[in-house]
């Protein structure tokens, strides 16, 4: 009798397994149809957004679009979160997670050099200058992957157990000076909260990775981001009298040949990357005055929280003690205005959805990959909540990566046939989030 009912237990079991993946099939085969018949929308949405693109905390059109389009949807809206961000919930009446999705929504302070006919005219001011904007890193494809998500979820909504968030980010590119935004200001107002967040996936495009391709990695996958700045202090004379001053500027050379010897000499670079980068020097206003300061702005980014502790006290010690060897002085302001935490993609979580990547792009499709030294804010919501971040490729298989444009400049372009993947990923991740749990 024992072993009929184990027989009959094993058989139970075997068929439950058969009909929810034979479910699960017919999900996402159901989803690589319905995001073929959305693919002219989606692209007719990311011209829309690359075509009038708006600054950090200036989103105000691309929110009314983004506000417009989920409510039509039928979702519970909210607006004005982190001053533009946009937020929709779709409840489906029954118990379950919370998966919220993630867009960034921000364009950047770069002249379109393409020759697209939707590139970008506009200008705008940024830090009191008259500036080009561009959709110079694919926001403008993040926001029209995640609205063909929320399509596609709202119309399958019958298959879903419990609710989606889809969080239309601004300010992902760090808010304009003497303002606060982004992911943290979302965080902080309570974007992960009524209704309580379990998990949450992200994308980004990438324009030097193939079409139909997806890049993972577990654990760290970007870099933390501690910007600062070295103001060095010194005696100001005239240039044909060096003898007379306590010289900033030689100060500042040797501050900044020392600051080179912290990633070479004093971190483990076989455990971790790391970079000590000074991308500004202002000093000086005539070429036979010594000045009295010079100021040095850089960037930091780094893949380990120990190493990221060790270069903000290496910076300090170097910086100080260097400009008092030169008899100047030097206050260091680390962070200066923002800072990012490493973008850590949950090993546990990582581990249970590597099969929807697989089963969605394809096994060949499907890379892992090395971590890299960009960051994202996407990285504050996963200090709160397990979340994903994964690559999407934008780049045209016939197009050689050393001739892809980069990343935030007037070149940027991506293949759009890309982004179908990426709404397939964030719709078949939800959905496999939710039957695991």
């Amino acid at each position: 009798m024992k072993k009929l009912l184990l027989a009959a237990s094993i058989a139970i079991t075997c068929t439950s397994t058969f009909t929810t993946t034979a479910s699960a099939d017919s999900f996402k085969a159901d989803v690589a149809d319905r995001a073929t018949q959305i693919e002219p929308q989606v692209i007719k949405w990311r011209r829309h957004f690359h075509q009038h693109p708006e600054l950090s905390n200036r989103e105000f059109e691309t929110a009314k679009v983004i506000e417009k389009y989920l409510n039509d949807l039928g979702l519970e809206v909210q607006t004005g979160i982190a001053k533009t961000g946009v937020v929709g919930v779709l409840d489906t009446g029954k118990p379950g997670p919370v998966v919220a999705l993630r867009a960034d929504m921000d364009g950047l302070p770069v002249t379109e050099a393409t020759n697209l006919p939707f590139a970008s005219t506009v200008t705008a001011i940024h830090e009191g200058k008259d500036v080009g904007v561009m959709h110079a890193c694919g926001h403008d494809t993040h926001m029209a992957m995640l609205m063909g998500a929320a399509k596609i979820l709202t119309e399958q909504k019958d298959q879903l157990k419990g609710k989606v968030k889809f969080i239309f980010q601004p300010a992902e590119e760090g808010a304009p000076r003497g303002e606060v935004g982004g992911a943290e200001v979302m965080v902080k107002e309570g974007v992960l909260k009524n209704p309580d967040v379990d998990v949450i996936f992200g994308l980004h495009i990438s324009s030097g990775q193939d079409v139909g391709t997806v890049e993972y990695k577990a654990e760290g996958i970007m870099a933390a981001v501690d910007p600062y700045r070295i103001v060095i202090k010194g005696q100001q004379s005239h240039g044909a009298y060096p003898w007379l001053s306590a010289d900033p500027i030689v100060s500042a050379a040797q501050v900044i040949m020392g600051l080179q010897t912290i990633v070479s000499r004093e971190v483990k670079l076989i455990d971790s990357a790391a970079v000590v980068t000074v991308g500004m020097i202002n000093g000086g206003n005539r070429s036979n005055i010594i000045p009295s300061e010079v100021e040095l702005v850089g960037t930091i980014r780094s893949l380990n929280p120990e190493i990221r502790k060790h270069i903000h006290e290496a910076v300090h010690r170097k910086a100080s003690h260097i400009a008092e060897s030169m008899n100047t002085t030097a206050e260091v302001t680390l962070p200066l205005d923002y800072s990012y935490p490493i973008t850590y993609n949950d090993p546990e979580l990582m581990q249970k959805m590597l099969p929807t990547l697989v089963s969605t792009a394809g096994e060949s499709n499907t890379v892992a990959t090395k971590a890299v030294t960009g960051a994202e804010d996407f990285s504050f919501f996963q200090e709160e909540v397990p979340g994903l971040y994964l690559f999407v490729g934008g780049k045209s298989r016939d197009i050689p990566v050393n001739e892809a444009p980069g990343h935030h400049t007037p070149e940027f372009k991506i293949d759009e046939s890309g982004m179908k993947l990426g709404v397939e990923l964030l719709t078949n991740l939800t959905y496999d989030y939710m039957k695991m749990n």
